[in-house]
């Protein structure tokens, strides 16, 4: 066509081949796949993934991605929720060699690069763990002087340890990087003589493990819509600046799952 605008392309969709399938909880399994021709993500994006049926139904939903950008392979971290047709298969019945249909990277809102700088401040609830856990990966990827100089905080609510989404790995870049620092909240079965938090996010919680205000933070919210509203409206009101707020809302009501 002619003229100043050029016409947008669709993006194209691919076929991603299971190489590994991580259990990472009970209800939750991450696929790591080779998808060739795949063009590259940033830290944040998510995919679209499409299953067909043998009589032609098919039926899409959208899960962030997990891996950082430059991973060689792609990897989506995936819950089954209940009566979910898409994630019930993804998580039960996919196998290792087995390929799937997606197409993406898609989203530019949520997204975090090392080049953005810090300090940088992950909010997360259940699932909604897998965007941010892409940024600290690609944080951790980043020289080590430029990853001091980025440092980050991550405020993660599971309703039990066992249900603490990469708790392994979490632990582990916390426990070797002295600017990263990861909280986490138990909203329902805190084991016995818990020391952290056990209630869900509130305006307290995040006043005291937030950088003040005037630190001007990179803030990035993602989880069950009660959760992000109730973050990002307790993070106006501690006068953190809006436009410094980044919301992403996980589940069947709207946003990757």
């Amino acid at each position: 066509m002619t003229g100043d605008v050029a016409e947008a392309r669709p993006i194209a969709w691919r076929i991603g081949t299971v190489h590994e399938i991580i259990a990472e909880t009970s209800r939750v399994r991450t696929l790591v796949l080779d998808v060739p021709g795949w063009p590259g993500h940033r830290a944040g994006q998510h995919v679209d993934v499409r299953l067909t049926a043998e009589d032609g139904y098919q039926t899409e939903r959208s899960y962030s991605i997990a891996s950082p950008p430059g991973d060689p392979r792609i990897s989506l971290t995936i819950e089954r929720l209940e009566d979910g047709e898409v994630s019930s298969y993804l998580v039960d019945e996919l196998r290792e060699g087995d390929t799937v249909e997606l197409r993406g990277p898609i989203g530019g809102h949520f997204v975090w690069s090392v080049r953005d700088g810090g300090p940088l401040m992950l909010v997360g609830g259940g699932s909604g763990i897998v965007p941010l856990m892409a940024m600290l990966r690609h944080r951790a990827s980043a020289p080590d002087g430029v990853r001091r100089a980025t440092p980050a905080r991550l405020l993660y609510s599971s309703r039990s340890w066992r249900e603490v989404i990469y708790r392994d790995e979490l632990a582990h870049l916390a426990d070797t990087d002295d600017s990263l620092r990861v909280i986490h909240t138990l909203t329902r079965e805190p084991p016995p003589s818990w020391p952290g938090y056990a209630r869900r996010i509130d305006r307290a919680m995040l006043a005291e493990v937030t950088w003040p205000a005037s630190a001007h933070p990179h803030i990035y919210v993602c989880g069950g819509t009660p959760l992000v509203e109730t973050a990002a409206k307790a993070l106006v009101e501690l006068d953190y600046e809006p436009t410094s707020i980044r919301t992403e809302r996980f589940g069947p009501t709207g946003g990757p799952a």
